[in-house]
């Protein structure tokens, strides 16, 4: 298991996460499993859109793309969200998408896991009362995502 260390809120620019990536690219293939939470989703899919090659699955929990309305974040996403992206070629590089949004998230809208659902063929959950998904919200397992990954392996 990877868990590269991207600059953040510091450095926090689509080509800054790429170099910090570019060491794990060579290592990307059938077999490969990958795992976002809210921005790591969008960077994901930037990185499906750059490869020639097919992983086996990615899940991407609280996922978004496009500007959330909230100029903070919209300010230091935007490289990563507000783009174009070629959905053909992200889902002909990833067999599996799993989408996992929050029906209380403060940042992130369902609306927004929904379109990435619809657009990638995606699994698409529902979890209930886990705002974020993150430990601050109280929420430190995440036992029906393990469930799905293992369902994988």
């Amino acid at each position: 298991m990877y868990v590269p260390k991207f600059p953040t809120p510091e450095g926090q620019i689509l080509d800054n996460w790429f170099k910090v990536f570019d060491e794990y690219m060579n290592i990307i293939d059938e077999n490969t499993i990958m795992v976002g939470h809210s921005l790591g989703t969008a960077f994901i899919l930037n990185i499906l859109g750059r490869i020639e090659r097919e992983i086996k699955a990615a899940f991407l929990v609280a996922p978004f793309v496009g500007l959330l309305g909230n100029p903070t974040f919209d300010t230091i996403n935007k490289t990563f969200t507000d783009r174009e992206f070629n959905w053909e070629k992200i889902r002909s590089n990833c067999k599996r998408f799993y989408v996992y949004s929050s029906d209380n998230d403060p940042y992130v809208p369902i609306d927004k896991g929904k379109f990435l659902a619809e657009k990638l063929n995606a699994m698409f959950r529902i979890i209930h009362g886990t705002r974020h998904f993150s430990e601050s919200a109280g929420y430190t397992k995440f036992e029906l995502l393990l469930k799905d990954i293992e369902k994988m392996l």
